[in-house]
């Protein structure tokens, strides 16, 4: 699936920066032609012949650049859903386990904190701030329940 569009987005970009190129060079052949000529009807062929194409050619340059390599991003992401979408679920019924990360019956929190945690929560394991929690915090509402460990409502 990502070489056959990266396939053909490459030449898109390598036709950019051919244009982008040839462009540059078109703009200095018509800088170096006026500049040589002293009266403004003598310079006229090289702006129309030169310059002008040049910069048509640098504006086509950095559209096409830009169209590969918004198309390089768009294949990255199509790549990206792909293996999303290959990803088997490990539940039944196509579903995948929703276990929560901590099983502990001890509640902690951390002081100055929104939130209390079951002791093995991710967010709280290890770290030597934390407390028991204050069942009058909790009942009040000030203290609400962890989402990733979810804990219980009885406290302590």
């Amino acid at each position: 699936m990502r070489t056959s569009r990266l396939r053909t987005v490459h030449p898109v970009l390598w036709t950019g920066w051919a244009a982008l190129a040839a462009g540059a060079v078109l703009c200095v052949v018509g800088w170096y032609g006026v500049s040589g000529e002293r009266f403004a009807e003598r310079q006229l062929p090289y702006l129309a012949s030169c310059t002008v194409p040049g910069a048509a050619l640098i504006v086509s340059g950095a559209v096409l650049l830009a169209h590969g390599r918004g198309s390089i991003a768009a294949a990255r992401v199509e790549e990206l859903y792909g293996l999303l979408v290959a990803a088997e679920p490990d539940g039944p019924q196509g579903q995948a386990s929703l276990a929560p990360l901590a099983v502990s019956g001890e509640q902690l929190m951390v002081p100055g904190g929104t939130l209390w945690h079951r002791a093995d929560c991710p967010l709280v394991a290890g770290k030597a701030e934390a407390v028991p929690v204050d069942s009058k915090l909790v009942a009040s509402g000030e203290l609400g329940p962890c989402p990733i460990c979810e804990p219980t409502g009885e406290t302590d």
